[in-house]
């Protein structure tokens, strides 16, 4: 069975959830790929549409968006998720997941696509927070 983190990101505000997501809610992640949207009660936003747009493995390994499938693969990259090169031109050959979900990921990262009818702080249960959330 299925669990991972689950990374909220609310645009308008700008802050970030997060979620540990197992069973049922984990399923409905399992085989999308990254922009697909998914309804947003799998992380307690009943009414909202969650839009897939990253996610990495128990190790860390980035999921790429170019890559197909889910397993793991090694591609020449220039830039991007997984690489960061320090001059113009560099290259590098990292291993990466794929954009499809699977039971490897370890957290997913998704951006809220649709709003629903109530407020995202109230859906969440932290509207009565006063300095904002869990800040590390």
């Amino acid at each position: 069975m299925a669990t991972f983190q689950v990374a909220v990101a609310d645009p308008e505000s700008g802050r970030t959830y997060q979620f540990e997501v197992d069973g049922q809610d984990a399923n409905r992640f399992i085989g999308r790929e990254i922009g697909d949207e998914v309804d947003g009660g799998a992380v307690g936003l009943d009414g909202y549409t969650v839009e897939i747009t990253g996610g990495s493995d128990d190790a860390g390994r980035p999921m790429r968006g170019d890559v197909d499938g889910s397993d793991l693969k090694e591609v020449l990259l220039e830039g991007g998720a997984g690489f960061n090169p320090e001059r113009d031109g560099e290259r590098k050959r990292v291993t990466v997941r794929g954009k499809e979900v699977s039971e490897s990921a370890a957290q997913l990262n998704v951006s809220i696509a649709e709003r629903g009818d109530e407020s995202v702080e109230s859906l969440l249960g932290e509207g009565d927070d006063e300095d904002g959330g869990d800040d590390e």
